[in-house]
This record gives C-alpha cells, structure tokens and sequence, in this order.
C-alpha cells in the first residue's frame, strides 16, 4: 500500500459522497490508470495499446514538470477519474488560441461505469468539482479544453456544462525524446469563472 496522500481539494456532493482530487503516483495508480486507458472508450486518450509500465512512466514524467500535473479523483474513496490539467502557454495547444492570464487547461478520463451502470448526473456534478478546484481553490479565469473533434459527447457535455465553443485548431505533433503526441484535430472549449460561479 502507498502512503496516504492529501487531497488538493475535497467537496461533498449530494447525491455521490465525498470527492476528493489526490496528485496522482504513477507507481501506485498505475494498474488502474493503465486499465482505464486501455479500453476502447478511452482510445480519444491516445494510450490505447500501452503497458501498464509505459503508463508509469509517461505519469513519472509528467511529475518532473512545473506545468503539468495529473491526480486521480476519488468519490467515497473509489477512484473515479483521471484529471490533468496543464498551463496553456507551456502545452502545444498554447500555439492555437491566444492564451489569456489565468487560464488552465484540463484533460478529464472518467472510470468505467460500475456493475449497475452509470450514475445519472455524476459527469455533470464531478465537472463542478473540478471549475470549483481550478477556478476558486486555484484562482483562475477560465478553463481550457480540447477534446477531439470526434468526440461528440465531450464536446456535447462540455457545452451542457457552459462552457464556450471555441474554435476548431490543429494540435502540432510533439516529437522529443521523452514525449511523442501525435497531430491532433481539436475543439476547443472555454469555461469563465464567472460563468460557472454567477455572483
């Protein structure tokens, strides 16, 4: 068992328990991470057909930098989902749009549905937690997303929860020795603090 972590932001949610974001350790939430990667949901990820050691190692990685973070969000102690979240203007998507001060991107991979299928409202109420963790907790103006063009239903879910179409951009490939990233096609998405949190 690994240590105890602390979580960067905890919040009740009716309906679903407590939330809790936890900063990822590549090591320990390696098996799950790699299991949520690689299924064919997940293949917008862009990890599908990696080992779990590979996995590892991409998380080790993304842990050295000053711009990058990943945790695992835990509901009622069961990991849920995988966030990201990154600084625009040190992420190639910075190359896309004009990033303003106090934007953040994120990249967001839910769990598997359980057994009983999954929780009606549970997406839209674990996205609130996450504006309330990078908006207010952490003091920024909007958040950036870049779903695959492809991906109908984040995008669809995305622009439920308020946020802003942006437009569509080429993401560039990222070829370097320690990270490759294929070109992407993406749309982009905007969600201002003040939009999420009125008043």
């Amino acid at each position: 068992m690994s240590e105890p972590r602390t979580a960067v932001h905890e919040q009740v949610v009716d309906g679903f328990g407590t939330v809790r974001i936890l900063p990822l350790d590549a090591r320990a939430d390696a098996a799950v991470v790699h299991r949520w990667v690689s299924e064919e949901r997940a293949a917008f990820w862009g990890m599908n057909g990696l080992t779990r050691g590979q996995v590892e190692e991409i998380y080790a990685h993304l842990d050295t930098l000053d711009t990058h973070h990943a945790f695992l969000v835990e509901r009622e102690g069961e990991p849920a989902a995988l966030l990201q979240t990154y600084e625009p203007d040190a992420d190639r998507v910075g190359e896309c749009y004009a990033v303003q001060p106090g934007d953040l991107g994120i990249h967001l991979l839910l769990a598997p549905a359980g057994p009983d299928g999954p929780r009606h409202g549970w997406t839209a109420a674990l996205i609130t937690v996450i504006a309330t963790y990078v908006l207010l907790g952490l003091d920024r103006r909007r958040i950036v997303v870049d779903p695959d063009v492809r991906n109908e239903k984040a995008i669809a879910r995305m622009l439920r929860q308020g946020f802003e179409k942006g437009p569509r951009v080429v993401l560039p490939e990222i070829d370097l020795p320690d990270v490759y990233l294929p070109q992407k096609q993406a749309q982009l998405a905007f969600l201002r603090r003040e939009v999420a949190f009125p008043g």
